[in-house]
């Protein structure tokens, strides 16, 4: 995971060497292994290319990449398949060295069109003067522009600045396809032409119609001097998913013989539909392929393999390379058990639970203050670190005001999964914020990086996700409790699975009003709008830490073979809550031996952490939010 930009200026007065010193920050937050800054200059125009790594994979490479003919590549990106990269090997380098050797722009769409995983880039070619940039399909890494009217100017980065104003200027790059423009043309016309080489549709037919829609959109919100145009020779992308299977059900489900659908539903209950031969082979197929997702994304880690066998056992002695986003919910007990198959078993996971004061009062019952000030064995966190000491968890001492119900289910969750596994080191985080911390580190971070999402709901998703990945809280092991940090770099997220699987309560409300076709639509957009409701915002949030965030749920082949099913093998809103919404994801987990988690209905982060109920209750989640403003 990187911090990348790339900053284009048209006129002499305005070139400068360097980026903003705020801007720099940010992007080296991104990316605390490596900085580096190329400067590229023609008669006519300058780029300033900025490239910040976070060391994941192969040997570290610095960034920008420069090649002999002068060429500049920027990769943001994580290549899980598609195109061949050795355990050893650098993506980076890989990807670049394919870019060299294409001769025309069929071999970088190609190129493009194979790699499975996450990604943005700039990849400038010297000898033509192109700049070519843009996002994988689902939109996974953050990339924002912005166009300067005062001297026709533009900056590319993975994030933007802290000024106050100005940071609201920039918007994301859309997930339409790759983007190109030619910056010999630009600095003599005073105007910047993006050519789109968007993804092909589902059919040859619509391919003129969606990119028709796709320019439309692209160019709403940009300057007179931007325009986006189609690329002359009609080219396009290849989608990397399966249509969605729109298929209508002409008859009701049959339900297993003898299956009885009980109030609160029960585990039993989701153990009848495993008896049908058909569903329990489609559930399978489904572990399968999203198993496969997280090995991909939990393996080729710089790992501690050099301790010796006495001191891996000792508490602590191993770092967590990864952390799961941890409600105690099925898409998060999901991904920690398939995690738990992948990672070497004496390396600890970390599950990382946030939970926000809510405003009844503080009794704390029993809490022992010789144990508060005991010198623990885990890291002392910095003054940044979650709460006061006041705040300390463990079955011993619990403040109420942190008993939220995501915190309930998580500790759940957690006794499932040691049971499943007692010789794995499972470091719950219990993650607690104040009404304080929550307000100043909004202020000096968060805000910044939400925008230029503005609504209440991004808002309380980018708090909660920003405290959540920091993974500084407080650790409850062998009756001790202590202060704690996570290290991991690789943070696992649940995204994906309640747009799928028809996992929110809308998806229901649009089932009961418009039937099963009304509910295909709604997966269809629920998908389509990803890019833009959520994933730029929350790699910013994440990789504002040092972390990379990964989408199991989004993996190409998991998003393929979901697509590849009917409906109603996905999710029966005609059951129950608990049962109906992501109903394949609930036998999953049963057959992966979990118990009670598979049965918790859907509650949003906002709701399960509290954080929407800290400060205005009565605002809805569409609002522009006033606590993002950036004001002079």
């Amino acid at each position: 995971m990187c911090g990348i930009c790339c900053s284009v200026s048209f006129s002499v007065e305005h070139f400068s060497k360097d980026l903003k010193e705020d801007l720099l920050y940010n992007l080296s937050r991104r990316g605390p292994s490596s900085s580096k800054q190329l400067l590229k200059s023609s008669v006519s125009y300058q780029c300033v290319f900025s490239g910040h790594v976070l060391h994941l994979r192969g040997v570290l490479t610095a960034q920008p990449v420069e090649g002999e003919r002068e060429d500049v590549f920027l990769w943001n990106g994580e290549v899980f398949s598609g195109i061949k990269v050795e355990a050893e090997e650098n993506d980076t380098q890989i990807m670049f060295n394919y870019l060299s050797s294409c001769k025309n722009e069929s071999d970088i769409l190609s190129l493009f069109s194979k790699v499975q995983g996450p990604w943005s880039f700039m990849y400038y070619q010297a000898s033509s003067h192109h700049l070519w940039f843009g996002r994988d399909f689902f939109g996974r890494r953050s990339l924002l522009w912005h166009f300067s009217n005062l001297d026709k100017s533009f900056c590319l980065s993975s994030v933007g600045p802290q000024i106050p104003g100005e940071a609201s200027q920039w918007q994301e790059v859309p997930a339409s396809g790759i983007f190109r423009t030619d910056l010999k043309s630009a600095s003599i016309s005073k105007s910047v032409v993006l050519k789109l080489y968007p993804w092909q549709s589902v059919s040859g037919e619509n391919v003129i119609k969606e990119c028709v829609n796709s320019l439309i959109q692209v160019s709403a919100d940009l300057p007179t001097f931007v325009s986006v145009v189609a690329n002359e020779a009609g080219l396009h992308l290849k989608d990397p998913v399966v249509p969605l299977n729109r298929t209508l059900r002409q008859a009701p489900l049959e339900m297993p013989r003898g299956t009885i659908i009980s109030v609160p539903p029960t585990r039993e209950t989701l153990q009848m539909f495993l008896t049908d031969r058909h569903m329990k082979e489609v559930v399978q197929q489904f572990l399968e392929v999203l198993s496969l997702a997280v090995q991909r994304r939990v393996s080729c880690l710089p790992r501690d393999t050099n301790l010796t066998p006495s001191a891996a056992l000792e508490m602590g002695a191993r770092r967590a390379n990864v952390a799961v986003l941890f409600s105690g919910g099925v898409d998060s007990m999901v991904l920690a058990a398939l995690a738990d198959l992948h990672i070497p078993l004496d390396e600890p996971i970390d599950l990382l639970n946030v939970a926000f004061a809510t405003k009844e009062k503080t009794v704390l019952a029993g809490f022992n203050q010789k144990r508060k000030n005991q010198k623990s064995r885990y890291e002392t966190p910095s003054k940044e670190s979650s709460g006061d000491d006041a705040t300390g968890g463990g079955d011993g001492g619990v403040d109420r005001r942190f008993g939220v119900p995501d915190r309930v289910t998580g500790r759940a969750g957690l006794k499932e999964l040691q049971a499943a596994n007692p010789s794995r080191i499972w470091n719950f985080v219990e993650i607690n914020v104040s009404l304080e911390e929550l307000q100043e580190l909004r202020r000096a971070r968060i805000r910044h990086l939400v925008q230029p999402l503005d609504t209440v709901l991004d808002d309380s998703i980018g708090c909660a996700v920003w405290f959540a990945a920091r993974g500084a809280g407080w650790l409850v092991a062998h009756g001790d409790t202590g202060s704690y940090r996570s290290s991991a770099k690789v943070v696992l997220s649940g995204i994906g699975a309640d747009e799928q699987l028809a996992g929110y309560s809308r998806h229901r409300v649009r089932f009961q009003t418009h039937g099963m076709e009304g509910l295909i639509k709604e997966i269809e957009m629920e998908l389509g709008r990803i890019s833009s409701r959520n994933l730029g915002r929350d790699d910013r949030v994440i990789g504002d830490h040092g972390k990379e965030a990964r989408f199991p749920f989004l993996d190409e082949n998991v998003v393929s073979f979901l697509n590849s099913l009917p409906v109603w093998e996905k999710a029966d809103l005609t059951l129950p809550r608990g049962i109906g919404e992501k109903l394949i994801l609930r036998l999953a987990a049963v057959e992966l031996g979990l118990t009670t988690s598979a049965l918790l209905p859907k509650r949003a982060m906002q709701f399960g952490s509290r954080i929407a109920k800290m400060e205005k209750n009565h605002e809805k989640a569409s609002d522009k939010c006033e606590r993002l403003k950036s004001f002079p």
